[in-house]
């Protein structure tokens, strides 16, 4: 049996292993000084990194045992439940508002090229604040409480699904859409009878993980006076009380991470129903 030529070592070598020319190396020595400036913008420093384990070890044997006083969690629970009144009503209104606002900013649909351009640089915008702000901002608007946490959520979902839906409209088949076109159906007709069915199963996905993402961002917003459990975590950590604040973590954990996973089921079934 003849042996088989494999060439040089050289020949063989992978792409990522050849030298690379001087205007790669000079973008590698570019990123590396980024990345070393902002580090040092960052106030990295290795005495902090030292003396923050014996302090955060401190933390946990003040926090630890949480505060498990009935009274206590009665109040927290009844917190808990408004949080979420504000995530699942925020997002919610915020995923209807999105389904307009993409039909105007998907490419080739019903709106023109200005049209579509428009109304995706105002939610790269609404994208670009993150949650926080404009729960600050609605805090400013219509004052304090959940109304201002859910006004911050609608417009955070808004920037979130409405993009995502908008991409998922543009990239379904277009072959139902064309023949439909052809019978001379209207634009509308179309989006309605063609598009928007294919996209669904997107649609709903993108749903769920609004929901989630709801749900994490109205766990916070109650640090700015925006309704929720977060005023009790800001206060717990104010008068160090760190049982309470303990206990108000583990409760936004568990209750985030049931929400993921009841989203991840609802999400394989009736996605997969619909398949």
């Amino acid at each position: 049996m003849r042996p088989i030529c494999v060439g040089s070592m050289t020949d063989l070598a992978p792409s990522r292993y050849e030298r690379p020319s001087a205007f790669a190396f000079l973008g590698y020595l570019l990123g590396l000084a980024l990345i070393v400036w902002c580090l040092a913008g960052a106030g990295l420093s290795l005495d902090k990194m030292l003396t923050a384990p014996p302090r955060f070890a401190d933390f946990i044997d003040r926090a630890f045992p949480p505060n498990l006083e009935p009274t206590v969690l009665v109040r927290l629970g009844w917190k808990m439940v408004e949080t979420l009144q504000i995530a699942v009503a925020g997002a919610v209104i915020g995923v209807i508002l999105s389904l307009p606002i993409a039909l105007l900013a998907a490419r080739g649909l019903i709106a023109g090229l200005w049209v579509n351009q428009i109304i995706r640089t105002l939610m790269g915008f609404i994208r670009a604040v993150p949650d926080i702000a404009w729960a600050l901002v609605f805090v400013v608007a219509v004052g304090l409480g959940p109304f201002a946490g859910m006004c911050a959520i609608i417009v955070d979902t808004i920037g979130f699904c409405g993009r995502f839906f908008a991409d998922d409209m543009e990239a379904t088949d277009k072959g139902p859409a064309e023949s439909l076109t052809a019978t001379g159906a209207r634009k509308i007709d179309v989006v309605a009878c063609a598009t928007i069915p294919a996209a669904m199963p997107a649609f709903i996905s993108t749903s769920l993980y609004a929901l989630e993402k709801a749900v994490r961002s109205s766990s916070v917003l109650g640090l700015v006076g925006a309704g929720g459990i977060g005023i009790e975590l800001k206060v717990g950590f104010d008068l160090f009380d760190y049982p309470t604040a303990m206990t108000v973590i583990l409760m936004i954990a568990v209750v985030v991470i049931a929400i993921e996973q009841v989203s991840g089921w609802a999400r394989t079934k009736i996605i997969g129903e619909q398949r």
